[in-house]
């Protein structure tokens, strides 16, 4: 047990954390913490467990075993109080591209029902910080890819969040946007205390953000520190080559879990 004040500093909180689709087991008991305000990346190569885990801690899958806190709320028990305190940028894009900017954050606030004076000065004050208030009346099918990736961030921190999942973010974004993106990510970090938990295959992004990593490979963690403490533990010089030292060179294969194979039969059977 850790102390009360311990637990009560924690924004995410993870306990003997197993999920299994059938015989396969994705997540296999993993036990992490993560400190309010703190910014932390959690890595792995492709099918490592990264994406099943956030799914987990943001409701869309129940675990098979294992306790988990965010901000205190259970996200079995209590999922409406756990949705309320995060949000989320997920790795495919998830905005209504027959909607202009505005609107997609409008919809959003709707649906957190927040009060509309306050809606429309939090959609105003977040599109002005990611650089899209003068295109807040464009559809969003006309944006750029990068564009798109900061409305999405600005739409996950309308709502005031405690915690912001961003699952590959910068996925195919150009150096430039993507540097462009961690500053803001970092400043609202510094200035409203959101606490940030990211997955990225861009290793230099994690070396030069995150406060600690935790490194994931066929669903155990099998490091979790600094990124100093990972490249002297496997005396390496970059964290990408701590990476390759832990989980090896070999390619991965993306496997689907059988919610992404549910959800293709389903794009399928609607076409």
């Amino acid at each position: 047990m850790l102390p009360e004040d311990k637990e009560n500093n924690l924004a995410i909180e993870v306990k003997s954390l197993t999920k299994k689709f059938n015989d396969f087991t994705a997540v296999n008991n993993i036990s992490f913490s993560v400190d309010k305000a703190e910014i932390f990346a959690f890595l792995g190569p492709n099918g490592a467990g990264k994406s099943t885990t956030i799914k987990i801690l943001t409701t869309l899958l129940k675990p098979t075993e294992g306790k988990i806190r965010i901000n205190g709320f259970d996200p079995v028990k209590e999922q409406d109080r756990v949705r309320k305190s995060f949000g989320i940028v997920f790795q495919d894009p998830s905005l209504d591209d027959e909607l202009t900017a505005y609107e997609n954050m409008d919809f959003h606030g709707v649906l957190y029902n927040l009060d509309g004076d306050l809606r429309k000065k939090r959609i105003e004050e977040l599109l002005k910080i990611v650089e899209l208030w003068d295109k807040k009346d464009l559809l969003v099918k006309t944006f750029s890819g990068g564009m798109k990736r900061r409305l999405e961030i600005a739409r996950g921190l309308l709502h005031h969040p405690k915690v912001f999942f961003l699952d590959e973010p910068t996925l195919g974004l150009d150096p430039q946007t993507r540097n462009q993106m961690w500053s803001y990510i970092v400043d609202l970090n510094k200035k409203e205390g959101i606490t940030v938990f990211f997955t990225t295959h861009y290793m230099g992004e994690a070396e030069k953000i995150a406060r600690r990593i935790a490194i994931i490979d066929h669903g155990t963690i099998i490091k979790l520190g600094t990124a100093e403490e990972l490249k002297k533990s496997t005396g390496t010089n970059s964290l990408e080559e701590a990476f390759l030292q832990l989980t090896g060179h070999k390619i991965r294969e993306e496997h689907s879990s059988p919610l992404d194979k549910m959800r293709q039969r389903r794009r399928m059977f609607h076409r």
